[in-house]
Parts: C-alpha cells; sequence; structure tokens
C-alpha cells in the first residue's frame, strides 16, 4: 500500500493539472496525478492547440489567396481536407507526448483512470491503474465540457461539438455556428477561410460578449466584409436533423423566424464543469451548478481537497488554471509570500481573423465601478508595420483611471494581437502608470508601437494618427 501513497494526488492531467503536479513534484512533494484519457486534457488534445494549428492552416491559405496583393503569384490556390486534419492532430500528439515526459522527467506518478472520491481521505481509481490510493492532499482539476441546450445536443454527424468540428469526416460546403464566444468564432473563422458559406448565431447584442463593445463591433464589421454572416439578438429556435443537412429555425428580437438549410451545424453554446462521478457527496465539498466552491488558495470546504481551473469556475482559461494550480501547490507547501490569483490580470485571446485580445476592465466596466476614465486609441492604419504586413485595419484601445493614471484595461483586435497583449499584461503586474508607458521606448517598426500610441492618445499626444 506505501506506492499508493503520497502527499499530493491531482485528478486530472490537462493543462491545470500536470502543470501544478510538475510544481508539486520540483517542490519535493511526492505526487501523483490521474488521467482517465489523455495527458494535456481537453486543452491540448481537444482545445487551444489542435484549434490554433488549424486556424495557421487558414491563415496561411488566406494568405495564399491574396499573394497578388504582395506582388506574388499563387495560381487557383487550393487545400488537402484530411491533410489539414491530420496536421492539427499530429501537433497535439507531439505535444501530448511531451507532456508525458514532463511529467516522467519530473518523477511525478501517473495512474490511469478515474478517480472517485470514498471519503475525504481516499480515492478508488478504475481502469488502467485500478486500486485505491491515498494522500495528504487532493487537487481536483478535471476540467469542463461542452454544454448542451435541450435540441441544440450534437449527435456527431450533422450537428457538431468541438471535438467533431475539428475532425470531420469532410468539408461542410454551409454551416451555422451557434454561440460566439471564443470557441465559436474561432471555428467560424477557420470553416469560412477555409470555403464555407458560415451563419454566426449569437444570442446577445455582441459577438464575443465578454469583449469590450466598440472592439467586438470592428470585430464583427471586419468579418462581414470578409463575408462571413453574423446575427446578433438571435437565437436558434430549431434544428430539423436530416440525412446529410440541418434545417435550422433562427428567431430574431422582434419575434421574425427564418429557415435556413445547411451542410452542418456547430454547437458553441459554452462549457460546464465535470463535478459528476467524482464521490464528492462523501465529502464535505461544496458544488452549486458544476462548479467548485472554492476559497482565494482554491481551498474547498473540505480540509485537505482544492478545486483548480475550468471546475473552480470562470474565467475558464488553460492559463488561469495553471496559475492558480501552482499557487495553491505553493501555498500546501509552505512556500513564503504567495499571493492569490488576481482575476482582473488575467488576458483573454481569440486567434480568430481578426484577431482579439484583451486585459482588465472594459470601458463600460471600468464606467460601472465608478471610475472617472481616460480611454486611448490607436488604429492599425497609423502603424507603419501593419501597413507594410498588409494587415492595416484593426484598432488598439487602452483605459486609464483618470485620478491615479493607473492602467485599468487594455483591448486590442486586429493581426497579432494574441502576442502583442502580454506587454499590457505585464505593465498591470507591475503596476506602471501612464507615464512609465510613455516612457517605454518601443521599437520600431512593430506592431507595438500601437501599445505606446494607445497610451498617448488617452492623454491627448498621439503622434502618428
Amino acid at each position: 500500500m506505501a506506492d499508493n501513497n503520497f502527499d499530493v494526488i491531482v485528478i486530472g492531467a490537462g493543462p491545470g493539472g500536470y502543470v501544478t503536479a510538475i510544481r508539486s513534484a520540483q517542490l519535493g512533494l511526492k505526487t501523483a496525478v490521474v488521467e482517465r484519457e489523455h495527458l494535456g486534457g481537453i486543452c491540448l488534445n481537444w482545445g487551444c492547440i489542435p484549434t490554433k494549428a488549424l486556424l495557421r492552416s487558414a491563415e496561411v491559405f488566406r494568405n495564399m489567396k491574396h499573394a497578388k496583393n504582395y506582388g506574388l503569384s499563387c495560381e487557383k490556390p487550393s487545400f488537402d481536407f484530411d491533410a489539414v486534419i491530420q496536421r492539427s492532430r499530429g501537433v497535439s500528439k507531439q505535444l501530448a507526448g511531451g507532456v508525458g515526459h514532463l511529467l516522467k522527467k519530473n518523477k511525478v506518478t501517473v495512474i490511469n483512470g478515474e478517480a472517485k472520491f470514498d471519503g475525504p481521505k481516499k480515492i478508488n481509481v478504475e481502469g488502467k491503474d485500478k486500486g485505491t490510493y491515498t494522500a495528504k492532499h487532493y487537487i481536483i482539476a478535471t476540467g469542463a465540457r461542452a454544454r448542451a441546450f435541450p435540441g441544440l445536443e450534437a449527435d456527431g454527424k450533422v450537428v457538431w461539438d468541438y471535438k467533431k468540428a475539428m475532425t470531420p469526416d469532410k468539408m461542410p460546403k454551409s454551416l451555422v455556428v451557434i454561440g460566439s464566444g471564443a470557441i465559436g468564432i474561432e471555428f467560424a473563422s477557420f470553416y469560412h477561410t477555409m470555403g464555407a458559406d458560415v451563419t454566426v448565431v449569437e444570442i446577445m447584442p455582441q459577438i464575443m460578449p465578454v469583449e469590450d463593445k466598440e472592439v467586438a463591433a470592428l470585430a464583427q464589421k471586419m468579418m462581414t466584409k470578409d463575408g462571413m454572416k453574423i446575427l446578433t439578438e438571435a437565437k436558434v429556435a430549431n434544428l430539423k436533423r436530416n440525412a446529410d443537412n440541418v434545417v435550422v429555425t433562427i428567431e430574431t428580437k422582434d419575434g421574425k423566424k427564418q429557415e435556413l438549410t445547411v451542410d452542418r451545424v456547430i454547437s458553441a453554446v459554452g462549457v460546464i464543469g465535470n463535478t459528476e462521478n467524482l464521490g464528492l457527496e462523501t465529502t464535505k465539498v461544496k458544488v452549486d451548478r458544476n462548479v467548485i466552491g472554492t476559497d482565494e488558495y482554491s481551498r474547498t470546504a473540505e480540509p485537505g481537497i482544492y478545486a483548480i481551473g475550468d471546475v473552480a469556475g470562470p474565467p475558464m482559461l488553460a492559463h488561469k488554471a495553471e496559475h492558480e494550480g501552482v499557487i495553491c501547490v505553493e501555498k500546501i507547501a509552505g512556500v513564503k509570500n504567495v499571493h492569490p490569483i488576481d482575476p482582473g490580470k488575467i488576458p483573454g485571446c481569440t486567434y480568430c481573423h481578426p484577431q482579439v485580445a484583451s486585459v482588465g476592465l472594459t470601458e463600460a466596466k471600468a464606467k460601472e465601478a465608478g471610475y472617472d476614465v481616460k480611454v486611448g486609441k490607436f488604429p492599425f492604419i497609423g502603424n507603419g508595420k501593419a501597413v507594410a504586413l498588409g494587415e492595416a485595419e484593426g484598432l488598439v484601445k487602452t483605459v486609464f483611471d483618470a485620478k491615479t493614471g493607473e492602467l485599468l484595461g487594455a483591448h486590442m483586435v486586429g493581426t497579432e494581437v494574441t502576442e502583442l497583449i502580454q506587454g499590457f499584461v505585464v505593465a498591470m503586474g507591475l503596476e506602471t502608470t501612464e507615464e512609465d508607458l510613455m516612457h517605454t521606448v518601443f521599437p520600431h517598426p512593430t506592431l507595438s508601437e500601437m501599445m505606446h500610441e494607445s497610451v498617448l492618445d488617452a492623454y491627448g499626444r498621439a503622434i502618428h494618427f
């Protein structure tokens, strides 16, 4: 039984779980991680990583189609859809293997199977490594799955969830995407670029509802200009599933209905935490609507049991899960000066075309919170590098506290903004003011100069626009 006893057992080996397990082992704790399916979890196998591989193929294809704009010739660009999908799967496979290597290198025991609590002090595992395991501390990192609404459930044939959308049997000529959050809009962007006739249906007044209104509006304008159809304040009232197509009934805010016949539908109406079949009812852990209740250090109502990542509630982002897990296990290990995560400083990135990235408060949220704000904006058209890239559409927006000069939020839409946002994330983490940012020297010619200009603009000092 000695081999089945650990200091820390992490349940789930997604980005939150495996990172937490590695940090735990680095801190000298005897650590195991239980995984029922894939090392790397949904993110690495079916989410963040393979979708980025697909979107990269779409980006290269888009550039091929616009080669003439760059003085280049690419006659009748085409693609092998199966090869595009296989490349995406290969990227995931490579990285999943890397996670296995990292766990082994850090001497983390991998337990293959499904864990279930039998009281607060032990877990029973069913599967390849069946048995009873005990630990001083258990960290639940079981992630989330696609939410299903009655009547809109995925069937794997004509109505797809994210898994099927990533491994389709053929390229659809037309599709409806339900939901315009990160998952929905990224799939819409991929299939649209690859040539499908795409309609996005969003129940809220704007696409990407968590983003700044102005940034979301510009993104929508750019997508619509590119030929994508977007319906906001609309819902899918009914799906009539046929052998090889779907009749979609769409109802708008004013009660009007329209029918659309498409090859496929992608349901992307959000995600829900994996809290079932964990035996949590044998513990004091509190669960509310598939979210495990925790404090700022991921502690649940049951001493010795913790929860991190998607299963512990929003924002449901891999980088949040990783950071949360590290904080949790460092607190367990007694590391000094461990600070809880600040939700206001967690960036969000959406890899559609155009890309969208943000951190902190939107202009509307800052005003709601009672701040007197100064807002700076700088368009891509005023940036030499953006024009040279042939990517002159986009915007960088910054929101400051007028009284203190504190950077409250930053919001961007345009090429490569997902790589730029970290500059503002670091700035907020270091509590820089507008003065610090104004005195920072940004390299020329780069897209990052727009970040500088946006700050200058908030204080009436923009140079290039």
